[in-house]
Formats: C-alpha cells, structure tokens, sequence
C-alpha cells in the first residue's frame, strides 16, 4: 500500500518542480529582473559566471570624452550569438549608475533601476551580435563615466560587467 502512495507523490513533486522552474525561467526570457540592477548579474539558477577577461563582447563608444547633456553612441559587439544582456553607464568615482538611453535596438527595452530609463535589458530571446545604443549624459556634471554590459549566452552561461574604456567629462568648471 506505501509503494502505491509514493509513485503519485513522487510525480506532483517532479510536475510542480518543473512548473516553478518554467516559470522562474520564462520570467528572464523578456530581460533581466530589477534584482540586477546593483550587481548586473543574472539571478539564473546554476548559472555559471565566466571570466570577464575570456569574453568574445566588447562595449565601446567613438568618444573619449563627453559634455553635460550629450548624446554619446555606445556599441556592443559580439563574435558569438548571445541571448541577454544589461547595459548601463556608471560613473567612474562611486560606481554609480548615471544617465539615461535614448535610443535602443528592436530586442530590448529600457529598464528603471534608479531613474527612468538608466538601464537596458533584452525583451526576447532572439539571438543578438552586435547592438548600437544612444546614452545622454545627464545636463549636470558627474564625472568620468564607463558602459557596463552583462552577457547571457545561454541560461546557464553569462559573462557579468564586460566594461568599455573611461569616457571623460568635458566641461566641468
């Protein structure tokens, strides 16, 4: 009579661990969630962090330096198809995120960690190369600042805080 009791249970225990894990799966499917936004790394379970010095993406600008208010380019290229991602600008002195994006690529949306639109994430899980990005520096100055972006290749898989070189403020009395 126990075996017959334990074949049912053992299978409503595997369906709703493979329902909460769907589900827990299916929510980072449209971006990364606003726990991320200190860290910039994905709350995937088991996901394995690889070293940021072996990534295949680079985040870089045209511009070395920028003015108060500007709209700097910022592009992310890939030698590989990545998933996700998370892409803000911080400041070079307290690390902090600075700015907001103005233009952004089909496949994402804006994120509001602290202000609005501070932060990008991916909106699906097409397979993404290479993305160009439109950052306005905020009308007040705040220091030298650098692009930040963490790469999902698969669920399992993710390079966190790929960093581009120091764009300089300009400006500053």
């Amino acid at each position: 009579m126990e075996d017959s009791r334990r074949a049912p249970m053992a299978i409503v225990v595997w369906a709703c661990t493979t329902l909460c894990l769907v589900s827990y799966a299916a929510a980072f499917s449209h971006g990364a969630s606003l726990s991320a936004c200190a860290d910039m790394m994905p709350k995937h379970l088991r996901a394995q962090l690889h070293s940021p010095n072996n990534n295949y993406v680079t985040v870089h600008t045209n511009m070395s330096f920028y003015f108060p208010g500007d709209k700097v380019p910022v592009t992310v290229r890939s030698t590989r198809d990545f998933m996700g991602f998370l892409l803000q600008a911080r400041k070079v002195s307290n690390d902090e995120i600075a700015g907001t994006f103005v233009f952004i690529p089909p496949g994402s949306k804006l994120l509001t960690c602290f202000e609005d639109g501070d932060t990008v994430t991916h909106s699906d899980k097409s397979l993404k190369r290479n993305l160009s990005f439109v950052w306005k520096a905020p009308d007040q100055p705040i220091g030298d600042i650098k692009f930040f972006i963490s790469v999902v290749q698969s669920y399992f898989v993710y390079w966190a805080k790929i960093e581009s070189a120091i764009v300089a403020q300009r400006g500053q009395n």
